[in-house]
């Protein structure tokens, strides 16, 4: 039997019937379902319109209905229009016309905001937890790979030496936060709609701010009307899943890119890289290439729900049902993608040589310009007459680290003084010591400091 429908001369049609379905969709909120009963239950006790036996038989009920969800055990009917119906069904079976009490003074619109905002409540750690997995990796590569130089790059051109390691906590931090925007999420998300009915809030002096507690919100919300329309809370959600994939997107397009033949950074583990059914020799960066692809996902979902939202007036529409397919896909997704990173970059093998061997003279321009700064010379000056040495270097067919000093005296008589050592990447890397910088001893200290924000989360 549905939860409504007295006054219709006549049942859906077949084909009515299956597109108004959303069980197959909701069921996920099932566990959520039955807290939230099991609350609102308690809520009509406490304003005297069920009895305290009563409401001992429906928390026993409940509580085996839940304990049915858990087990897998829930046997569902093709009667069942959703997961409110199935649970209110299930209840009448085992307490009898008790069960009908259940729902007075609440309103499915005021149950699903409810259930869905506590769904995303509880799975806002499991999300937490997989990230900080990541960046545990991140650190651990960091610490291991603290004395290796990559080529760091703007532009996708050789730009100048950088560690390896900054270059892997340059994704800590966006991590991080990511991580800290899902603090907020939690907090928007924890305002409970319960008891606001349909659209006009509830008719009987259920007391909401124990009802909100008891559920594990911070607070009831302050307006009916808002509270079972609001969907802000799955737009930020899927915003903050958006954010994040544009993250593992180009931590993934730099790995991909650096695995290839051309670089030779690195080597993916076989046991996250596939094949070609055609060419026998490919070894294909899969696991990277399909988290960047999946990108595309949490930016279709996020639009998908944007634009429902968008055409809606105020209060409650049944297009609201295709929300929490968009928050289901995204949390599946990303639940998967993670996971799978991590033991991509945890696995990957790192080739020393081919990093050290692209550092090329031209990578050294800027070096040769902070000589002559710290020789007085202003930079602007410098910045222009290291272009002429590089133009010089270019005509002459040679690398810049390959002039005599001869040569570079003819563009500045500070160069007179100069000293090879400059041409290094490691003295590179090792004089840009500030906060944040790319030596041995900043990102140390930058590691420590990603332990120190990490660890007491624990």
């Amino acid at each position: 039997m549905t939860l409504w429908g007295g006054m219709f001369s006549q049942g859906l049609d077949s084909s009515a019937w299956n597109l108004n379905l959303s069980l197959d969709v909701d069921k996920r909120l099932a566990l959520e379902d039955v807290q939230g009963s099991m609350a609102w239950a308690d809520g009509i006790c406490g304003a005297n319109i069920i009895s305290e036996d009563e409401n001992k038989s429906m928390q026993d009920g409940l509580k085996a209905i839940f304990e049915e969800f858990k087990t897998g055990s829930f046997q569902f009917k093709e009667t069942d229009e959703d997961i409110h119906t199935a649970v209110e069904r299930r209840l009448g079976e085992m307490i009898g016309a008790t069960a009908g009490k259940l729902h007075t003074g609440r309103s499915r619109n005021d149950q699903v905001a409810t259930d869905f905002r506590l769904w995303l409540i509880h799975q806002i750690p499991v999300l937490d937890k997989t990230i900080r997995h990541l960046q545990h990796v991140l650190i651990t590569r960091s610490e291991s790979d603290i004395d290796l130089i990559l080529p760091g790059y703007t532009h996708l051109q050789r730009a100048q030496p950088i560690l390896l390691s900054h270059w892997w906590m340059s994704f800590f931090w966006g991590l991080e936060r990511d991580r800290e925007k899902l603090t907020y999420i939690k907090k928007m998300t924890s305002v409970m709609p319960l008891g606001s009915g349909a659209l006009a809030g509830t008719a009987f002096p259920v007391d909401r701010q124990k009802l909100a507690l008891d559920l594990g919100f911070n607070q009831p919300s302050p307006n009916s009307l808002d509270a079972i329309s609001d969907r802000d809370f799955a737009v930020e959600f899927l915003f903050w899943a958006s954010v994040l994939g544009v993250h593992l997107s180009r931590l993934s397009e730099s790995l991909v890119i650096y695995s290839s033949s051309e670089f030779g950074y690195f080597t993916p583990a076989d046991a996250y890289s596939t094949g070609s059914s055609l060419m026998p020799q490919k070894k294909n960066p899969d696991i990277f290439e399909i988290t960047r692809g999946k990108t595309g996902h949490y930016f279709a979902n996020l639009i998908g729900l944007l634009t429902t939202l968008k055409g809606l007036p105020s209060i409650y529409d049944k297009d609201l049902q295709e929300d929490k397919s968009y928050v289901f896909s995204t949390f599946d997704t990303l639940i998967l993608t993670l996971p799978a990173l991590a033991g991509g970059i945890e696995s990957i093998r790192t080739n020393p040589d081919r990093m050290i061997n692209n550092i090329d003279g031209s990578m050294f321009a800027t070096d040769i310009a902070d000589f002559m700064v710290k020789k007085q010379v202003p930079f602007r000056e410098a910045h222009h007459i290291v272009g002429k040495i590089v133009q010089f270097a270019i005509s002459n067919n040679k690398s810049i680290i390959d002039l005599t000093i001869q040569e570079l005296a003819q563009f500045h008589p500070v160069f007179e003084n100069f000293s090879s050592s400059v041409f290094s990447a490691a003295g590179s890397t090792s004089n840009r010591d500030s906060i944040g910088g790319t030596s041995r001893n900043a990102v140390l200290k930058q590691i420590a400091q990603a332990k120190e924000i990490f660890n007491p989360r624990e």
